[in-house]
């Protein structure tokens, strides 16, 4: 098996297997519609990165860590929702991009680049993943109470204010990761899906999170595959895997349902 192709599918199980169990607390919390105006938040940094020729994702990041912190004191100044600051966030990006991006390689940006990733790329998006599912794990329970009651979270102990900002930096990091995998455009989708999926077929919450795990993981595989067997884009195609996963779902939970 190339090299080449372990680093990429290695990554990409990380970045998936994290994205999937982010999604199940970001479905919960409604949250999913943060992750696209991050995500295209980092094209500018990706169009940077471009120009200048260094990795993808270490131009993402200032960007999408900068958005998330930024969302956090509008929310705190404005109280305005979250949504609404989201799609500031998002025409932002998109604005910036469009004025710096080589037309010329904005596929690379779009849609990824997961299949040109280096040995040290990969080691850090392992050692990134890990440390946000760590650092998820730890702040889960409170985060779902905030969602269910925030009055008795804070009763409870709870930071509400510093919970919400390690949770946007954790979504960050998650966002700039799938930037290299599936691109800038459908990054929301890696994080929705598995956890859509998941939702469809589970009957508590601790199965509810480890499936949302399993089909991130399976999806990434499933479309880093078949990409390189039928020579097409590795990033919509595990989007697509993962899509494909959540219709079959629905199919086993409508028989449960007869």
């Amino acid at each position: 098996m190339p090299y080449q192709f372990i680093l990429s599918l290695l990554s990409g199980i990380f970045i998936s297997g994290t994205a999937g169990y982010l999604g199940t607390l970001m479905l919960s919390k409604k949250m999913t519609v943060v992750a696209g105006p991050l995500a295209h938040l980092a094209l500018p940094g990706v169009a940077l990165a471009m120009i200048w020729g260094f990795s993808i994702s270490l131009g993402a990041f200032p960007f999408v860590l900068i958005g998330a912190v930024l969302i956090w004191l509008l929310e705190k100044k404005t109280k305005l929702p979250m949504e609404n600051l989201a799609a500031i966030i998002f025409a932002s990006g998109v604005g910036t991009a469009l004025l710096i991006l080589p037309i010329e390689e904005a596929e690379e940006a779009l849609v990824g680049n997961i299949m040109q990733i280096n040995l040290w790329e990969t080691i850090a998006t392992i050692v990134l993943s890990c440390v946000v599912f760590i650092v998820v794990g730890k702040i889960y329970k409170k985060i779902m109470l905030m969602n269910v009651y925030e009055d008795l979270a804070v009763m409870e102990g709870a930071n509400v204010s510093m919970n919400n900002l390690v949770y946007l930096v954790c979504i960050a990091i998650v966002v700039a990761l799938g930037v290299y995998l599936v691109g800038g455009l459908i990054t929301a989708a890696l994080i929705a899906i598995p956890a859509a999926t998941a939702k469809n077929l589970s009957k508590n919450m601790s199965s509810y999170q480890i499936l949302a795990i399993i089909f991130g993981i399976i999806s990434a595989i499933a479309g880093i595959l078949i990409s390189q067997l039928a020579d097409l884009p590795t990033g919509p195609m595990v989007i697509v895997s993962g899509v494909v996963l959540f219709l079959i779902s629905i199919t086993f939970r409508r028989k449960e349902n007869i």
